[in-house]
């Protein structure tokens, strides 16, 4: 006779604790192994069909509350870009206006000697003249004395609201 040590709690079978097959005499008859796992077999497949398809309606939801946000934050970014693009360009058109003593008469002017003069100490921009963010130039007017500069905004046209809006310092 073999005496097995017991370290405590309800023994396996007995006051309420389903048998395991490992509890279970094992009978050469019945055909049975002793084993530790439990009576049910777990499932190691995959997804089905639908927890993928409730995944991807979460997804959409998701992706219908946050996008209006992500474009809203690049026009923004875009309108930013402008403002900081017109302070460059009007911190050069000042730099050849100190040099030549007037404003250029274009924004070429910035980047090659289009006025003759031997003051010329440019070019005042690294590169060349930008375009705003939409791909339109910039609007340019200058009387030599006072300058306007200035995007049309997305749609490229005078006037607009919103993203079309006109924009300048």
């Amino acid at each position: 006779m073999q005496l097995h040590r017991f370290s405590g709690g309800p023994l396996p079978g007995v006051g309420g604790m389903p048998p395991t097959l490992s509890t279970q005499a094992a009978s050469p008859s019945r055909g049975r192994r002793s084993t530790s796992r439990p009576l049910y077999r777990r499932r190691t497949q995959g997804f089905t069909i639908i927890e993928l398809l409730i995944v991807m309606a979460i997804l959409g939801m998701l992706a219908v509350m946050v996008a209006p946000n992500l474009f809203n934050q690049a026009d923004g970014a875009r309108r930013d870009a402008v403002l900081s693009q017109i302070s460059s360009l009007g911190s050069a058109l000042d730099a050849y206006r100190l040099d030549v003593g007037q404003y250029p008469d274009s924004l070429e002017g910035l980047m090659r000697n289009t006025s003759g003069r031997s003051t010329w100490n440019g070019p005042y921009l690294r590169g060349e003249v930008p375009s705003d963010p939409w791909g339109n130039a910039y609007v340019y007017e200058s009387t030599g004395r006072d300058y306007t500069l200035l995007s049309y905004g997305a749609d490229g046209r005078p006037g607009g609201e919103g993203n079309d809006a006109d924009i300048s310092l």
